[in-house]
């Protein structure tokens, strides 16, 4: 059957049918109202796959996993594009802060400068943003970069399973998450003594902390460096992150965390000279900015 609706904001639209799986329409909160047509098959619960057409020509692909082998398969592909590739430094943050904003630059030239400083691999989600900025602050080092794309991000790129520079050998479009947390998780663990990696989350939202926590967790739980320790540094800019590390002593007020023990599973860094300094340190190696490690947070 087909539905046609035209949506305004907060308005929600359900269609049920005999197998009792319902699809939920919420429009978007903008001042434009949308359309949208959505085509079922005459037996909803057979037809498994459906595609939603909105307005400014974006499409969206829905279809059920069958199986979990094509879950496993994709994480096999992320796992070899790692092994062709190599380890490195993988990016975390905003889909949303682009050329125009000041930690857009700051996220170019950090990514330029560890991309040069650890010569290795530049590892991010290949979304727009500060995902971007650091991508393309690696390429003007010219030091290889990779990245496991989502169908769908917020902001630009919504629509598209393709990257609009990238050569389509140094990225995945991933299906599942699981699979990308997967790849961004393992592009970071150290195989050896002369692999150089680390997480560095940049300002952002809802997607970029629960990639951080994910992290920080697998760090405590020492399924990340537990042989070869790796560096997890946040990048505080204009303090954005001051209210998260407010909470995060809350926790340790509540007793929901031990004292330190955040604290210790990650880096605080206000600048990109202070992120440089410590990766120098943490690797023995020289920083082109000499700043004083003993000022730099705990």
């Amino acid at each position: 059957m087909g539905v046609s609706m035209l949506g305004s904001p907060a308005l929600f639209v359900s269609i049920r049918g005999f197998s009792y799986r319902a699809v939920k329409f919420q429009s978007f909160p903008v001042k434009e109202r949308y359309g949208a047509d959505f085509q079922l098959g005459n037996k909803f619960k057979d037809d498994t796959r459906g595609r939603v057409s909105l307005c400014r020509r974006e499409s969206i692909e829905f279809e059920e996993r069958k199986s979990p082998n094509e879950v496993r398969k994709e994480i096999e592909r992320c796992y070899e594009l790692i092994h062709r590739l190599g380890r490195g430094v993988v990016y975390l943050g905003s889909s949303r802060m682009g050329p125009g904003h000041p930690h857009y630059a700051q996220a170019l030239e950090l990514g330029r400068e560890v991309a040069s400083l650890l010569d290795c691999t530049t590892w991010s989600g290949a979304g727009p943003g500060l995902m971007d900025a650091a991508i393309k602050g690696a390429l003007e080092a010219g030091k290889p970069v990779g990245g496991f794309k989502i169908g769908k991000e917020a902001g630009e790129w919504t629509a598209s399973n393709f990257h609009p520079y990238l050569p389509s050998e140094t990225y995945l479009t991933c299906r599942f998450f699981s699979a990308r947390k997967h790849g961004l998780v393992d592009a970071v663990v150290r195989s050896c003594n002369t692999d150089r990696t680390a997480a560095v989350a940049f300002p952002g939202g809802v997607g970029t902390l629960d990639e951080m926590f994910e992290i920080m967790a697998l760090i405590q739980l020492k399924r990340i460096g537990s042989e070869l320790p790796v560096p997890f540094i946040v990048m505080n800019y204009n303090s954005f992150y001051k209210k998260l590390f407010d909470f995060l002593d809350d926790c340790e007020h509540w007793g929901t965390v031990s004292k330190g023990e955040v604290s210790s599973l990650w880096r605080i860094c206000d600048t990109n000279s202070e992120a440089i300094a410590y990766l120098a340190d943490f690797y023995d190696l020289h920083s082109p900015d000499k700043v004083d490690l003993r000022s730099i947070h705990p």
